[in-house]
């Protein structure tokens, strides 16, 4: 173990893991999204976030993209990556909507408990997986470089990069607009709302059914537009490629406190920035690792996470 990494990479380090913090955000709060409504943990969330990915991909490989083409220019750049997350965030939330009327509504109608809804999320979640599996035959599939990655600049030891900076400046207009949603508006007052209490919602005149569903829709499309911003980092996806970072997002949203969208993101950055600095000092191999630790030592010692507020009585 060298602990002289961290002082010599501090900056790389610190900016990586604000990066990859980012990414996890915009996947962590259709996590706690969900769970703040439902009480339910959407454990097929994270093949949700793999869908984006491929249909990233896919809209790439249909405007002839092939891995091979010099790096676009800004204005061309920006014209595909924004087609590419759009249709990334439609399909992954219609995909999340048509989740939740298939996997959860009837089980919700029906009062039934929360082991049949978490046997229904997983079972959900194994369908996704091996169903992209077989159609991409368990290959790796490599994302085209649309953007030169050399520095625009550096701070310290760390080198600005402009697909550092998309992701970045996307992520957080992104949350900002959620945050916007969830406190002015007529649906983000609906979503408190059910969140609270959803049998007074339904004598109140809130259609649950409808709210239920355009919060799986937030999530999703949060969670393809993200898929969208981990293809232009990591330019690589796989059938299985939402395991691990699922476990990393529902982790930072436990870390945050489950249900807790400003919490979400809180715990988010703060878990990115773990992963970096604990992969520096103990390697690459060791990042899940730590992950799995820091889920189990909050679960064990601080359940409620760092803020312990869920959704109806955040102060977001």
């Amino acid at each position: 173990m060298d602990f002289s990494i961290l002082w010599t990479d501090f900056a790389s380090l610190l900016l990586d893991g604000i990066v990859v913090g980012a990414i996890y955000a915009l996947v962590s709060l259709g996590y706690t999204l969900v769970y703040g409504v439902l009480r339910l943990i959407n454990f097929a969330h994270s093949e949700i976030f793999m869908l984006g990915t491929f249909a990233t991909l896919g809209v790439t490989m249909l405007l002839g993209f092939t891995g091979f083409e010099e790096p676009l220019g800004i204005l061309a750049f920006l014209g595909v990556f924004l087609l590419a997350a759009t249709v990334a965030g439609v399909a992954s939330g219609s995909a999340a909507m048509l989740l939740e009327v298939v996997a959860y509504r009837r089980l919700r109608r029906n009062n039934a408990n929360r082991l049949s809804s978490l046997i229904s999320a997983i079972g959900a979640s194994l369908f996704l997986v091996e169903f992209f599996r077989i159609i991409t035959d368990s290959k790796d599939w490599d994302f085209p470089r649309l953007l030169d990655k050399n520095s625009l600049f550096q701070v310290g030891t760390a080198y600005v990069t402009a697909d550092k900076i998309v992701v970045l400046v996307g992520a957080f207009a992104l949350m900002i607009i959620l945050d916007r949603i969830i406190q002015t508006t007529k649906l983000g007052r609906g979503i408190r709302a059910v969140s609270q209490d959803e049998r007074t919602s339904i004598l109140m005149g809130v259609d649950v059914d409808r709210v239920i569903a355009f919060t799986f829709l937030i999530g999703g499309v949060l969670a393809g537009v993200g898929s969208a911003f981990y293809m232009l980092f990591y330019e690589a996806t796989k059938f299985n490629v939402g395991f691990l970072l699922g476990i990393s997002a529902f982790t930072a949203a436990v870390l945050g406190g489950i249900g807790n969208i400003r919490g979400a993101l809180a715990g988010s950055f703060v878990l990115g920035l773990i992963q970096q600095f604990s992969s520096a000092v103990l390697g690459y191999n060791w990042r899940d690792v730590v992950t799995f630790i820091i889920l189990v030592l909050v679960l064990l010692f601080k359940p409620t996470g760092l803020f312990g507020e869920a959704l109806q009585r955040a102060r977001v």
